[in-house]
């Protein structure tokens, strides 16, 4: 059976920061495409940050600068390391494992709510 648990979300202030974290079970992690994403309220879910299995990232252009994503694979575990954090940041965070370059499904986590306030 498939797991993503995120955990690290909470209340900051504006300009503070929080990292995430998602532990990855029941999937060959090192293979995996990991990613966060987020959803407002009110709002589509939306990529944040994604790193793949060649340590290529991709972040959203709202982030760049600010977020930061990483891998262990010895621990499957993949991080958000937010900085800067602004009252925008604030969603419901999640964390993906894509396999669908192996001809898989995509995994989501349940969310960790991160509130920003100004």
């Amino acid at each position: 059976q498939v797991q993503l648990v995120e955990s690290g979300g909470g209340l900051v202030q504006a300009g503070g920061s929080l990292r995430l974290s998602c532990a990855a079970s029941g999937i060959t992690f090192s293979t995996s495409t990991m990613g966060w994403y987020r959803q407002a309220p009110g709002k589509q879910r939306e990529i944040v940050a994604r790193l793949n299995t060649a340590d290529i990232t991709n972040y959203a252009d709202s982030v760049k600068g600010r977020f930061t994503i990483s891998r262990d694979n010895a621990k499957n575990l993949v991080y958000l390391q937010m900085n800067s954090l602004k009252p925008e940041d604030t969603a419901v965070y999640y964390c993906n494992a894509d396999r669908r370059w192996l001809g898989g499904p995509v995994y989501w986590g349940q969310g960790t709510q991160v509130t920003v306030s100004s």
